[in-house]
């Protein structure tokens, strides 16, 4: 385990250093990645100093969803790069994937390790910032247990989006028509998370609450930080369910993962 983790360190670390000898270009990035997340936030607090609420949720609320969803998804777009599916699609088509085969590492780890968007850091900034916001106009009452479980809501949501990464991934060892299905649940998903799942239509909400459980990431755990009432009676354990959600996917993308490793069959390039 330990050596698996050093050789992750020096593949991260070899990536750092290559996005950094073009460091103007570096902080243009992330300058634009914060641009970009602060302007979608700012159209959205625009929108509520017009209407003052959505659904019955007031600014600071809904800013504790997006800050948590930003934080979240940019982490895991972060430590999940070498699974984007449409990079990784492109890198099958093109044989370079075959590489990583002859190699006496894990593929899996080689993958992992072989991007590392920095720039992602910006989005990640803003997301803390949105949620420190939050933290100041939601009036929430801290306890050591709402302490203790944000981080793993989290890692629920990073592993959960990253799961999502992995097998869009895996589905480009047979075809590369699946991007923009995979964006649907991946960058649809992480939109979605960042509003209160009650102002979706009924057939949407409870297709993203039974079948891709999305709504148990982010929107439960956020009733139980803020202390609202679940309009959906769903059982009193539904806010706990966010590591279930996260980590039942990243692992179900796992195993996907191994069959796809599997059966694959290389390009011939």
């Amino acid at each position: 385990m330990g050596k698996t983790i050093a050789i992750y360190g020096k593949l991260i670390g070899a990536q750092i250093r290559g996005q950094m000898q073009y460091r103007v270009s570096f902080f243009m990035e992330v300058l634009g990645m914060i641009l970009i997340s602060a302007l979608e936030y700012a159209s959205l607090a625009l929108i509520f100093y017009r209407f003052q609420s959505l659904k019955g949720w007031d600014l600071g609320e809904i800013a504790f969803l997006y800050g948590l969803a930003e934080i979240s998804f940019g982490m895991m777009d972060l430590l999940f790069s070498g699974f984007d599916p449409g990079d990784f699609g492109l890198r099958v088509r093109q044989g370079s994937f075959d590489q990583l085969l002859l190699r006496p590492l894990s593929v899996t780890l080689q993958v992992l390790g072989s991007a590392f968007a920095l720039r992602r850091v910006g989005k990640i900034a803003v997301g803390i910032i949105i949620f420190n916001f939050a933290l100041t106009q939601a009036g929430i009452t801290w306890t050591a247990g709402k302490l203790l479980y944000l981080p793993i809501v989290i890692m629920g949501q990073v592993c959960f989006f990253g799961g999502l990464f992995v097998i869009g991934s895996t589905i480009t060892f047979w075809t590369v028509e699946s991007i923009e299905v995979i964006n649907i649940f991946t960058y649809g998903g992480s939109f979605m998370i960042s509003y209160p799942m009650h102002i979706y239509q009924g057939w949407l909400r409870r297709f993203f609450t039974y079948l891709i459980p999305v709504a148990f990431l982010n929107y439960y755990p956020a009733l139980y930080y803020l202390d609202k009432p679940d309009p959906f009676h769903l059982p009193a354990f539904a806010p706990f369910l966010a590591p279930v959600a996260g980590f039942g996917m990243f692992l179900i993308a796992l195993a996907f993962w191994r069959f796809g490793i599997k059966h694959y069959q290389s390009t011939g390039t």
